[in-house]
């Protein structure tokens, strides 16, 4: 049902935008989330520590599994030991990067860096196995599934910090050491390599960085690169000889793109521009666009009563989407903007809650919860007795008089909550409903809903997501597509990127679809 109404106008409440705000925030502090964006850490987890399970019994773990050392006996080669992390290397890393600084390097310095499939033997430094990479202290060799090794770099000691990076475009592994690139080691590595360490003697202790703090390598430098070369080929791409054509469909896109959302003379303009043909006709372009100036400035009423003069049986046949608006009517009550439940103060919107405030207490402050909804279930339909409705002594008969609308105007809008909680149970009964209601019916408990913790709700910005569910609607009631050509596009570039992650194709890591679009 169109993502059931564009998952509810994205929550509908807008709870969904905010939970997104949130993880915005938080990505900030979360480095990982920073260097790799287009990792989906549901699907494939990133690396962030050593597996407590996947590793030698020789091998000790601390400080949150990101320090090794070794307890073995160190007598012979057979007793090396090696670990790897929880997870594999994701493709959509692009280009994965991480360092181990050496703690100590104990009595021979017998230690190794690199990479390893699942299921290679732990029992071995890294490299020495098939589908193992690694570059050892004691040498400054690498191994390339080998037990030998091949000059590659310096050797590397206590207080050292080395890194392995993995290019997973055209699949290449290179190391740094204290910050200095050493060149590629390894070429035609396989996919889902694990990063790995091994110890051999007594005393060899290594702390891993896997991006929680800031490397020593500027690694940020050469994702920068790679982007940008990205972009190039992107840029660079052959079209076909036929150029007209290409123009005449990215003609085509634009023009569908403003006749979809209503942008009528604009639409007009670009016509005769390009003489791109308008396929709707100039009435029902501007029917639509009227409905959505009224959705946009938050005039919800007046909306629904225009879809139903100029599209009878629309929302009665659509049930989620009325709802959808009635929810966003309720709100807008609140806010003000909708007459039926909201007043003008000298043609101001002004919400008819901050007149239901109570009075100050005796220490001068007024409760903050002052119209409180019931805390034990606030999707139920609201009463009078959740709003303290008491309004403080009248100075002159003009006060009492817009006390009392006020009062009237907050029975209106009770009235239209219980209206609204009535038509949710006929929905399917879902988090989406429960929560919408949840957070439009706890407005009623501030006296300022705009400074409140659902706040958010108030914003005129969550007013387009409703206006795109509704004028979909109109189109699709039409005959026509409820999504334009360029929006079809931009979701299955998308779609296509996340495919590309896993399929195990690393590109995808650098193909920013939003500066592109930018």
């Amino acid at each position: 049902m169109k993502l059931r109404k564009l998952e509810m106008a994205a929550m509908g409440s807008g709870r969904g935008m905010m939970d997104s705000q949130n993880q915005v925030q938080s990505d900030t502090v979360d480095r990982l989330k920073l260097l790799y964006p287009n990792v989906n850490e549901e699907e494939t987890p990133l690396p962030r520590s050593w597996s407590t399970k996947d590793k030698f019994s020789y091998i000790g773990l601390s400080q949150n599994n990101l320090r090794v050392h070794y307890k073995g006996h160190g007598k012979t080669h057979k007793d090396a030991a090696s670990v790897r992390a929880t997870h594999p290397i994701p493709a959509a890393c692009g280009l994965y990067y991480f360092e181990v600084r050496i703690v100590s390097k104990g009595r021979d310095g017998y230690m190794g860096i690199g990479l390893s499939a699942h299921g290679v033997n732990m029992n071995r430094l890294p490299g020495w196995d098939k589908h193992s990479y690694g570059y050892h202290g004691d040498d400054g060799h690498s191994f390339c599934s080998s037990g030998t090794g091949q000059p590659y770099g310096p050797t590397f000691t206590t207080g050292d910090v080395i890194g392995c990076g993995v290019n997973l475009v055209d699949n290449t592994c290179f190391y740094t050491k204290n910050g200095h690139h050493l060149g590629i080691a390894f070429r035609g590595l396989p996919p889902n390599l694990y990063p790995t360490v091994g110890l051999q003697t007594p005393g060899e202790v290594v702390d891993a960085n896997f991006g929680q703090q800031p490397f020593v390598f500027d690694i940020e430098d050469m994702l920068r690169e790679l982007r940008a070369r990205t972009r190039r080929a992107i840029d660079e791409f052959p079209l076909p000889e036929e150029q007209g054509q290409w123009q005449q469909a990215l003609h085509r896109m634009v023009s569908t793109y403003l006749v979809h959302h209503g942008y009528c003379s604009t639409a007009q303009a670009f016509s005769r521009a390009t003489g791109q043909p308008i396929d709707e006709d100039i009435a029902s372009i501007k029917n639509r666009q009227r409905v959505s100036k009224l959705v946009v400035s938050g005039r919800i009423g007046e909306a629904i009563d225009t879809t139903r003069a100029l599209y009878p049986g629309l929302l009665e046949r659509d049930h989620d989407l009325l709802f959808l608006l009635k929810y966003r009517q309720f709100v807008e009550m609140v806010n003000g903007s909708d007459q039926e439940g909201g007043e003008k103060a000298n043609g101001v919107a002004t919400s008819v809650i901050s007149h239901t405030s109570r009075a100050p207490s005796a220490n001068g402050h007024s409760d903050k919860h002052t119209n409180g909804v019931a805390e034990a279930d606030s999707s139920r339909p609201p009463s009078e007795d959740d709003v303290d409705m008491s309004p403080p002594p009248a100075t002159n008969g003009e006060h009492a008089e817009a006390e009392g609308g006020s009062r009237a105007s907050v029975e209106r809008m009770l009235a239209f909550g219980r209206e609204l909680y009535a038509m949710s149970q006929k929905l399917q009964q879902d988090q989406f409903v429960k929560s919408m209601l949840e957070d439009a019916f706890s407005l009623l408990a501030y006296s300022n809903p705009w400074d409140s913790p659902v706040g958010w709700q108030l914003e005129p910005v969550r007013r387009e997501a409703v206006c795109e569910a509704l004028n979909s609607a109109i189109l699709e009631a039409q005959g026509a597509q409820w999504a334009s050509p360029v929006e079809a596009c931009v979701a299955h570039s998308r779609t296509l990127l996340r495919r590309m992650a896993r399929a195990g194709l690393g590109a995808c890591a650098f193909a920013d679809l939003p500066a592109l679009l930018r």
